[in-house]
């Protein structure tokens, strides 16, 4: 594909929307993609006042995702969208990421994968089956510090990875905040749109992604205690589990969002045999090293010294703060990369480019299945199939 900018339409994402204008605005930052359509939501009336509002030609704002895809795939191939961006509840990915493939789009999708483990099977196979591109918004592994610590462990810095604590706490959901308007809080509480899992799927997801892309590890079995909290939930705001990796580390993963007075306090932490790496989400240009056997090291993103991933994936220089858009920003970068070298037919190779593809979305659906799973047995100690 001739170098240009990438044609996006957006499927959800509309004025009252999150995550929607999220992706947006990551989508823009390097100036690589433009927003040229959208089926905003399932209101026709707020997905066309939404097109206004971002200044879209009308023609090109839709009622649905279906009839998005029908035509724009009618229109020239230089005037169509190139992918679709996927921004919807979790009960709403299957549909326009299925459509979008079998009509020819290349897709990014806001994580979890799908509604449950079939969903995110299905579509693994179709992505091989047309070879186009699909990523998974997991944002945090688009923090250069992150990268960083991931390129630590893989060249042997710290040694053999021993044992990992990886905790996601936030205190949004103390009280039972789905009894108002609040839209947020209806649908990731509501097992009809959210799926099987609550806080696990929300953001459990993300620490357990987290962990497996620093370490290089799969997480394979787990002993998970899934709980609701606050009175009147119908599904978990607060988890714990013990993990074990298939490299023999094992390790601690919280995910809870009663911890009251937290805001998006995720941090990992990974010892090896020589070394332990500290990250925090909230202070994310810092990670820490601390050695066996010499003085502690603070790194610094912005500085020479970085990998050249962690330097290719800085925008700015060391002590102007980077955060949670331009690590948006990064997987959108990155995708667009892979959809500007993707050749029909021929498979493009998502670790080439560093983002999540859609193998890490199938294992993010298996995780919570065990999850649940492994919180209502006995048995408790429970496998990951993928």
């Amino acid at each position: 594909m001739a170098k240009r900018k990438l044609r996006m339409g957006m499927v959800g994402g509309s004025l009252d929307a999150f995550i929607g204008a999220v992706h947006r605005r990551a989508a823009n930052l390097d100036g690589e993609i433009e927003l040229v359509c959208g089926a905003f939501s399932s209101s026709p009336e707020k997905s066309k006042a939404t097109g206004e509002s971002l200044c879209l030609d009308p023609t090109r704002v839709y009622g649905s995702y279906e009839e998005m895809i029908r035509k724009e795939k009618a229109l020239p191939a230089n005037q169509r969208m190139d992918f679709v961006s996927i921004v919807t509840p979790n009960h709403v990915h299957y549909g326009p990421a299925k459509m979008a493939l079998e009509n020819g789009f290349h897709v990014i999708i806001d994580k979890p994968l799908s509604f449950n483990l079939k969903e995110a099977k299905a579509l693994e196979k179709l992505v091989q089956k047309t070879s186009l591109v699909f990523a998974l918004t997991h944002t945090y592994t688009g923090y250069p510090l992150v990268k960083e610590a991931r390129e630590m462990v893989r060249s042997g810095k710290i040694g053999k990875v021993r044992k990992v604590f990886v905790e996601y706490p936030q205190g949004w959901l103390s009280t039972f905040l789905e009894g108002s308007s609040n839209k947020q809080a209806s649908w990731r509480t509501d097992p009809t749109r959210s799926g099987a899992g609550g806080a696990i799927g929300d953001i459990g997801t993300h620490a357990a992604n987290l962990a497996e892309y620093i370490t290089g590890a799969d997480i394979t079995e787990i002993n998970a205690q899934l709980s609701i909290v606050v009175k009147g939930r119908k599904l978990d705001d607060d988890s714990s589990m013990l993990i074990r990796f298939d490299n023999g580390a094992s390790g601690i993963l919280m995910a809870t969002q009663v911890a009251a007075g937290e805001e998006n306090n995720l941090n990992i932490r990974v010892y090896g045999e020589k070394a332990g790496l500290t990250w925090r989400q909230e202070e994310p240009n810092t990670l820490e090293v601390k050695w066996l056997d010499k003085p502690k090291e603070t790194i610094r993103a912005g500085w020479g010294y970085l990998s050249d991933v962690a330097k290719s994936n800085t925008r700015t220089p060391s002590g102007h703060p980077e955060g949670y858009l331009e690590a948006f920003a990064n997987l959108y970068r990155n995708f667009s990369k892979a959809v500007h070298d993707h050749k029909p037919g021929k498979k493009i190779d998502a670790s080439k480019y560093d983002f999540p593809d859609v193998h890490d979305g199938v294992k993010g659906m298996a995780f919570i299945e065990a999850a649940v799973k492994s919180s209502a047995s006995n048995k408790k100690w429970t496998k990951i199939k993928y």
